[in-house]
């Protein structure tokens, strides 16, 4: 699955169940597509479904679900709090894996196409795909909605992307494009659906029109009544998590109802989550906070709680964060999954890799874990409460060096891999033999630039491990000194990987600036692991 998709239709229908179960079927039953999320919403009378695959996969997987879709929806008899114009009312392509921003609007662009052809419907292109500045936006191209939709089609300005400019009572229209991922996010109020509204308009960038914008760019906002929750919801899409945080939004949201005197009671998240949304969430509640929680899963725990994210139904991080159900989808696991067992089998197999580099960056992993272990051994004991601060200094660095380093097991398999696909390129031209020689050339560039990550990670390791020899917890000596050693045999097993993979490499200046940089770094892990020995046996006597 090196090249992934994600789709996310939107249907207006979220009451049906057999309607809504039919729709999820026709995505099943599409070859390549996985289906991850499917989630219906009683007062919107909307389900979004979140489904990924190769790219024409899931082109092909969307045209499924509006095939059914176009049987069983009729937009005449269609009510619900959620803005819409279409019984599929947009299908947006993002890309997750290998795939860029353009492929994406090519997707967009060909299932548009093909939808109009097939069902005789207006199709407009949004987002990335957009082809003027006016359709760029949802609110835009959705304005007046399902109702407005007869007298728009007539105006020359409105005539869709595709498919006729007629009226389709059934259908009404469909917006399809190319987006980054949104996070669609709903904060929960004791409230009124004018009080939800008002906080929206504050937020939301486009605010109350253009000569009063709101303060959170990259953000939509609406407020609604949710009747069979007996509340209000301030609901929210984050266009652009890493511009507006998903912990920014719900902080804001916060503020503005203390100020009207609301309750919030939580929060919900609509469809799918990026790991990173909920890890930065869960960073900044860290610091707010002075808390000290290193585990994924416990960090996770702490944003749903902060959140309330299982305010309306229980969260299940495993069924909602998309990075997860990608990898319990996938057909095969990476290295760094496998068991132990599994993969020093597959080290001792008849192939290639992994090989020297992978089983480096396993070694030196598990000496920056060794490390993070006497750290943890060491907090929050009585006898050394006073080297708290310390070891909540050094402990999430190890930490998170050992999570970077395990993560190099596979990228320097991946790196192997990339330079044995550029040798089996045909060189039966000239312009092929050039072609080949660029592509063996840049396997070998990254083949060695991992490593060199490795030794670069494990350079910055060796303060903090002087420091936990001079002053951690002794119970652990042996430990720190396997990390050291750990540590240690990792830099040598990369730098052999460099060396080797530098002789075939073309770029003298390259060659000779690396190979030096990495015996001076291969000395100094010499150097400060007999170093960290020393002051660990100095401590024992």
């Amino acid at each position: 699955m090196s090249q992934l998709v994600e789709c996310v239709p939107n249907f207006s229908e979220g009451n049906d169940q057999e309607v809504i179960d039919a729709i999820s079927r026709a995505i099943k039953q599409t070859p390549g597509c996985l289906l991850l999320d499917v989630d219906a919403g009683s007062s919107t009378n909307r389900t979004v479904y979140t489904f990924m695959g190769r790219p024409q996969c899931v082109v092909e997987g969307a045209l499924s679900a509006a095939r059914a879709a176009s049987r069983l929806i009729d937009m005449s008899r269609h009510r619900g709090e959620h803005p819409r114009m279409g019984a599929l009312d947009v299908c947006p392509f993002i890309p997750v894996s290998g795939v860029s921003m353009d492929e994406c609007v090519q997707c967009a662009q060909a299932f548009g196409q093909r939808l109009a052809e097939e069902l005789h419907v207006p199709v407009y292109l949004y987002g990335e795909a957009a082809r003027t500045a006016s359709r760029r936006t949802l609110p835009a191209i959705r304005a007046g909605e399902y109702e407005a939709l007869p007298e728009k089609l007539k105006q020359p300005e409105w005539a869709p992307d595709f498919g006729p400019s007629s009226f389709v009572p059934r259908w009404g229209a469909t917006a399809t494009g190319a987006r980054k991922f949104l996070i669609a996010f709903n904060v929960n109020l004791l409230g009124t659906k004018e009080q939800a509204h008002r906080i929206a308009l504050n937020l939301r960038e486009q605010g109350r029109g253009e000569h009063q914008p709101g303060r959170l760019k990259k953000v939509q906002g609406i407020g609604w009544y949710l009747d069979e929750k007996n509340l209000a919801q301030v609901s929210m899409n984050l266009l652009d998590f890493e511009v507006t945080a998903l912990h920014t939004v719900y902080e804001e949201t916060c503020r503005e109802a203390q100020e009207l005197s609301l309750p919030v009671v939580g929060s919900q998240l609509v469809g799918l989550v990026p790991l990173k949304a909920l890890l930065d969430a869960a960073a900044f509640y860290c610091d707010k906070e002075n808390l000290f929680i290193l585990e994924e899963e416990q960090r996770i725990r702490l944003v749903v709680s902060r959140l309330g994210l299982d305010s309306l139904s229980p969260f299940n991080p495993k069924e909602r964060i998309i990075e997860y159900l990608v990898c319990a989808g996938a057909p095969e696991r990476s290295l760094a999954d496998m068991p132990l067992r599994a993969f020093v089998q597959e080290v001792g197999a008849r192939s290639p890799a992994p090989g020297g580099g992978s089983v480096a960056a396993a070694a030196a992993a598990m000496g920056a874990a060794l490390a993070c272990m006497a750290g943890l051994m060491t907090y929050g004991r009585r006898r050394f409460e006073h080297l708290d601060a310390t070891m909540r200094r050094l402990v999430p660095r190890l930490h998170e060096a050992a999570a970077r380093l395990t993560a190099l097991v596979d990228e320097d398999a991946r790196a192997f891999a990339a330079c044995t696909e550029g040798m089996k390129l045909p060189k039966n031209t000239a312009e092929e033999r050039d072609r080949r020689a660029a592509a063996l050339q840049e396997g070998l560039r990254r083949a060695v630039e991992v490593p060199l990550s490795l030794v670069e990670t494990v350079s910055s390791l060796w303060p903090l491990l002087q420091e936990l020899a001079l002053c951690g917890n002794l119970a652990c000596l042996s430990d720190l000194q396997v990390a050291a050693k750990a540590l240690e045999m990792g830099v040598f097993g990369a730098y052999f990987t460099v060396i080797i993979n530098l002789k075939d490499m073309t770029d003298d200046v390259f060659k000779d600036q690396t190979r030096q940089h990495i015996s001076s770094l291969l000395q100094e892990a010499k150097t400060q692991a007999a170093l960290v020995l020393d002051r660990l046996e100095a401590r024992r006597e």
